[in-house]
């Protein structure tokens, strides 16, 4: 008997409609990930004037981001390794590398989607205009902030097999980043706190986005920022790696 063993197209196709239908069926998670920073624009209206546009929308971008690898992916990894599904796609005739691939496309569209959700908000309640050069450019470096958090996401899940401490683990970790980088670039705690939060995963992040939606104020420190993003990505998406089991036990 011939066994016909699917090419890697086919396979991704497959895997591809999988993961997104999964998504869909988990769609309450999926608008709150988009949901709360768009509350935030929002609810920042009144900081518009006082700390401009662009800082408003790259905190809720930052926002979003963080809860998408933190909150999202590394829930998603870990549940479905706990149920054996990785287990079971292993011995699949699947190349290994196509499961992943398959599970970050998903989360480029979420990121996509969490994007452009905030743009909208921003522009048609809080009367935020950029420009299309902004636009594009914000894009690309909520993708390089969505690998940061993609990455340290991976390395959460990798260091932890319990899908329950996995769960407890990723809120802790967004609640710290999200006050600390949220109310620490206020300057109220002190100098070396706004130093700290600036080079942070959260501030290096902000920080690009900010700059992407203003491109005439890109400069020296923002591209020493863009690269201590990817330098923080490489890093978690290494150690996740590395770390990572197919199965629980």
């Amino acid at each position: 008997m011939q066994t016909n063993i699917p090419t890697a197209s086919n396979a991704m196709r497959s895997l591809l409609k999988a993961d997104f239908t999964t998504q869909w069926r988990n769609r309450r998670a999926v608008i709150m990930v988009i949901l709360v920073p768009v509350i935030i624009v929002i609810f920042w209206k009144g900081l518009v004037e006082t700390i401009g546009g662009a800082a408003v929308l790259s905190n809720c971008i930052t926002v979003g981001l963080t809860a998408i690898g933190l909150m999202g992916y590394s829930n998603a990894i870990a549940r479905d390794r706990d149920k054996g599904v990785f287990q079971r796609l292993r011995v699949a005739p699947v190349p290994t590398w196509a499961i992943m691939i398959s599970r970050l496309l998903v989360q480029l569209v979420m990121i996509i989607l969490m994007t452009s959700a905030v743009f909208i908000a921003g522009y048609y309640y809080d009367k935020i205009v950029i420009s299309p050069m902004g636009y594009t450019m914000s894009f690309l470096t909520a993708f390089a902030g969505g690998a940061l958090y993609l990455g340290l996401g991976q390395a959460i899940v990798g260091l932890i097999k319990n899908p329950e401490t996995v769960n407890s683990t990723t809120r802790l970790v967004y609640f710290v980043f999200i006050m600390v980088g949220m109310f620490g670039q206020f300057g109220t705690e002190g100098d070396l706190m706004v130093e700290i939060v600036k080079w942070s995963p959260y501030g290096t992040v902000k920080q690009i986005v900010s700059a992407s939606l203003q491109p005439g104020k890109w400069n020296m420190h923002t591209s020493m920022s863009l690269l201590v993003t990817i330098g923080y990505a490489l890093v978690f998406s290494v150690m996740g790696i590395k770390w990572f089991r197919w199965n629980s036990k």
